[in-house]
């Protein structure tokens, strides 16, 4: 060949390779990454060598409202479709950040709302919807104009209250994280109240073109089904929730859909629902063609901590005795990391049942024994002892320990007290939370951020279950999560006192029928009711009411109640325990032995005092790629964004966000450029901050 030829062909060669390479594209095509949930990226051109250069390449502001919208976008052909804060759904172009469309149902949303779902034909790709979630309803949308398929369901929309075996217009239920796909099926999940009435927290499957039911899973069981006799004999027919809000995952292959689920109502006493309550707090495996069960393991019997499995499972490959062995790794509010055989839910690491001291509340009947992994140890603090209190200042200390002598605490699966608060340790918020977790197929390493903070709780006598006052009623419905003073729990449970003087008596009536954040709809109280209890909580008027709407179900038992969800702090508003108050772990799966632990997040106004890398709360996942990076915001009041490096937990970048990022972000390739997008809200940081929805792409100058 004559040199000046084959000089040609090298350019030409070059450019073929230069031009494949600028239209190179990596959805991220699902919550979670894709089907697996894994979280994991194959992309490298971000990489530890190059990830200090990182540079905002484009915002989107919603300009939308307040609120903890907690969405992870996804991005397919080229736009990045998310949420605002009033659940609009939005279009963006995933290169500039510039708006195609926005979907507004007229509906507006509150809370969270995690992702939405696109599914496409498998054949030719010629179908494609996106799904999206706004309180009840779940849209089918036309993906490149955003206009609604009016042959889905009803008119675009399916309800999710309806196919529950109760009356609709009674029923709270509301989508927080989006469904998965299976085939030609979406299937779905919910959020219940965690006190009755509550609907029963079924997992359905839809026909996504029809919205038609394909198949329906009880997951508190009827006369006749697996389970059944681990509940009351009608308990179906009066209590509710066990359901899935934090996402599923499916081996499409094998057919199989993972389902992880929620704590029965009520969620802190249990004389109601008296025994081992399948399938609440269970890890599922389903057959995603029939919803068929295929094997479970409950994680907690008779659940009365809310210890609910509170993120998706991850689908993982490990090695065991020199093979590879298909698994699912679902994490725990507890801390605890369980590990099974995806086919047969055998465990890859030993689980111990150990025994527990029974529940001295009048009519509550704990389960004398709980199932505890052996392996991996706990990524979250177990007990909370005097020498673990907080020394970050004398008089913080000297007041912890004055604290800690009036405490019960004794460990995980220890009964709350009648009328003595009782150390939750890790909080009711975990350890491990919705955000999800990532795991490195290259490595085998998982990686899950965690809380480490203690919340205390008790039990009361509850007042006469027929309300006769908006005060009786507020203490029925509401005082679990807003205190009996109104003061709350900010940032998940805000002071009441607050809207006083910045909120009518409509606007509240609104919300307590409609829900918001993590606040279930009371669909059962009557606008009588609602009117007096809006008034109440703006007025502290004490008006006497004829009647009320409480549960009158002689079967519905709640002779006491849960005191409320109480974040263990100094006098000065900082964690009463001692650092770290949030952590991200590296752990390997093929072991069950940590690559590396480190703390996540800071107290800006203690780290100008120097106490820095004390952790803090955190609230959203990581994302791992193969250019050797984990990606992780969700830290509440620092507002950063970081890059760590994968097989070390070595800090390589990080930037502050307009707004702390609790969500999870993802990283996507378009046009050749690898971008990496978190959506900013300030969601969880507390009084004082304002919220709002910003997505911000990072990219390589």
């Amino acid at each position: 060949m004559k040199p000046h030829i084959a000089l040609i062909l090298a350019v030409l060669s070059l450019t073929c390779a230069g031009l494949r390479a600028a239209n190179t594209s990596q959805p991220w095509p699902a919550y979670g990454g894709g089907p697996a949930d894994t979280r994991y990226s194959p992309l490298k051109q971000i990489n530890t060598t190059n990830v200090a250069r990182l540079k905002v390449a484009w915002t989107y502001d919603t300009q939308d409202g307040t609120g903890d919208t907690q969405n992870q976008p996804i991005m397919v052909d080229g736009l990045l479709y998310g949420v605002t804060p009033a659940h609009k759904i939005v279009a963006i172009d995933a290169a500039t950040g510039k708006r195609k469309w926005q979907f507004d149902s007229g509906v507006r949303g509150r809370g969270p709302n995690r992702s939405v779902v696109y599914w496409s034909s498998q054949s030719n790709h010629a179908e494609q919807r996106i799904f999206a979630d706004v309180q009840s309803f779940v849209y089918a949308l036309n993906p490149k104009t955003g206009a609604v398929i009016k042959t889905f369901g009803k008119d675009g929309r399916i309800d999710l209250r309806e196919d529950l075996g109760r009356d609709p217009s009674k029923q709270s239920w509301v989508i927080t994280s989006p469904g998965i796909i299976y085939k030609d099926l979406l299937i779905v999940g919910g959020r219940t109240p965690e006190a009755l009435p509550a609907p029963p927290g079924d997992i359905r499957a839809y026909d996504v073109r029809t919205g038609k039911i394909r198949w329906q899973f009880h997951t508190i069981p009827h006369p006749g089904e697996t389970g059944y006799e681990t509940w009351p004999k009608d308990a179906w027919e009066y209590t509710g929730a066990a359901n899935n809000w934090p996402g599923m995952a499916v081996d499409a292959q094998r057919g199989i859909v993972y389902v992880p689920t929620g704590s029965a109502a009520t969620d802190f006493y249990g004389a109601d629902r008296l025994g081992d309550d399948l399938f609440a707090n269970t890890l599922l495996a389903l057959n995603a063609d029939t919803g068929e069960r295929i094997w479970h393991f409950q994680a907690v019997k008779h659940d009365v901590w809310d210890r609910d499995f509170p993120s998706p499972p991850t689908l993982v490959t490990v090695q065991r005795d020199g093979k590879s062995v298909d698994a699912v790794a679902q994490a725990t509010k507890q801390g605890w990391l369980y590990l099974f055989d995806r086919t047969n839910g055998q465990p890859l690491f030993p689980i111990e049942y150990k025994t527990y001291p029974a529940s001295t509340v009048p009519g509550e009947v704990t389960s004398p024994t709980q199932p505890l992994p052996t392996k991996p140890a706990p990524f979250a603090r177990q007990l909370l002892t005097a020498d673990l209190l907080t020394n970050r200042t004398p008089e913080a200390h000297a007041w912890a320990v004055e604290q800690f002598a009036k405490l019960k605490s004794e460990g995980q699966f220890i009964p709350l007290a009648l009328g003595q608060e009782t150390v939750v340790f890790p909080g009711f918020d975990g350890g491990a939370e919705w955000g999800g977790s990532a795991f490195d197929p290259e490595t085998g390493i998982y990686y899950v951020n965690a809380n480490d903070l203690a919340w205390t709780s008790a039990i009361n006598k509850a007042p006469p279950p027929r309300a006769r006052s908006a005060e009786q009623l507020y203490t029925n419905n509401c005082a679990g999560c807003h205190r009996e003073d109104l003061s709350g729990q900010p940032p998940q449970f805000p002071s009441l006192l607050d809207l006083r003087g910045n909120r009518t008596t409509q606007q509240v009536a609104d919300t307590i029928r409609q829900g918001g954040g993590r606040m279930a709809s009371f669909p059962n109280l009557s606008q009588t009711e609602t009117t007096a209890l809006a008034q109440f909580v703006l007025t502290g008027d004490n008006k006497e009411l004829a009647s009320a709407s409480a549960p009158t179900d002689p079967r519905i038992n709640q002779t006491y109640k849960f005191s409320g969800y109480n974040r263990w702090l100094d006098p000065d508003g900082f964690p009463a325990t001692a650092p770290p108050w949030g952590t991200l772990n590296a752990i390997n799966l093929n072991t069950g032995e940590y690559a590396w632990k480190i703390p996540l997040g800071e107290y800006p106004a203690l780290a100008a005092r120097g106490m820095k890398d004390t952790g803090s709360e955190n609230y959203g996942g990581p994302i791992v790629t193969a250019g050797g990076l984990v990606f992780i915001a969700a830290t509440n009041f620092d507002k950063k964004f970081r890059a760590f490096d994968k097989r070390t937990g070595k800090l390589l970048w990080e930037t502050t966000l307009p707004m702390s990022g609790n969500a999870t972000p993802i990283t996507y390739q378009l046009n050749g450029r690898q971008y990496v997008v978190i959506y900013a809200t300030n969601g969880k940081a507390g009084k004082g901050s304002t919220s709002g929805g910003i997505y911000v792409a990072f990219a390589l100058p």
